[in-house]
């Protein structure tokens, strides 16, 4: 049996052209299976349904080592796992090299094994690099004044004077709350960094 894994790393990325890769090979479209999240680790629900049903003489394509992980030490267990213990076939469509149906002599192992540690360390680095630039750039945002996250709800101009109200026991919390039209977590918050 032939298999096809796909992953994107967010909803808004489109798997077509890995699917249509995995198409062009062979793969039929009831066994691909498609995950939408990050490569940092193997607990992926559609991979984790897939490496159920690989077995001994199954082949698993994929467009590039990249698709399976990020991480070099969990593809290389990975690829492990599937070539040694399940005794699965791996095609990687973008590099020829590493096609485990065939070459199975120690030569062939030998260059598929040093063409996946190259190209899992080139992923990893990769992902080091992007987590590296994403930090870069929010800290560069941050310095020019950029705020993350949500807009910063203003005080209410009655704000202290209700307060000093609820403080002085002529209003109850709910009073208070109530002529604030904010809610009990925004009010004591607001309380504390206001040190009020």
């Amino acid at each position: 049996m032939e298999y096809g894994y796909i992953r994107v790393s967010t909803r808004e990325q489109n798997e077509d052209r890995q699917r249509i890769a995995l198409e062009e090979w062979g793969v039929k479209a009831r066994n691909m299976y498609v995950d939408k999240c990050s490569g940092k680790d193997f607990e992926r629900p559609q991979y984790r349904r897939m490496m159920r049903r690989l077995s001994a003489g199954d082949t698993l394509v994929i467009k590039s080592i990249d698709r399976l992980g990020r991480s070099y030490k969990d593809i290389m267990e990975e690829w492990r796992v599937i070539t040694r213990e399940k005794q699965a076939a791996i095609v990687v469509l973008d590099m020829p090299l590493l096609d485990t149906r065939r070459s199975r002599d120690l030569t062939g192992t030998l260059i598929a094994d040093i063409v996946l540690q190259l190209l899992s360390y080139v992923a990893q680095t990769e992902r080091e690099m992007i987590r590296a630039r994403q930090a870069e750039g929010i800290a560069a945002a941050k310095a020019r004044g950029v705020h993350f996250g949500r807009q910063k709800k203003p005080l209410p101009e009655n704000f202290q004077e209700v307060v000093g109200l609820w403080r002085g026991k002529q209003l109850s919390c709910e009073q208070a709350l109530g002529q604030l039209g904010v809610s009990r977590s925004y009010y004591f918050k607001a309380i504390k960094q206001m040190r009020l």
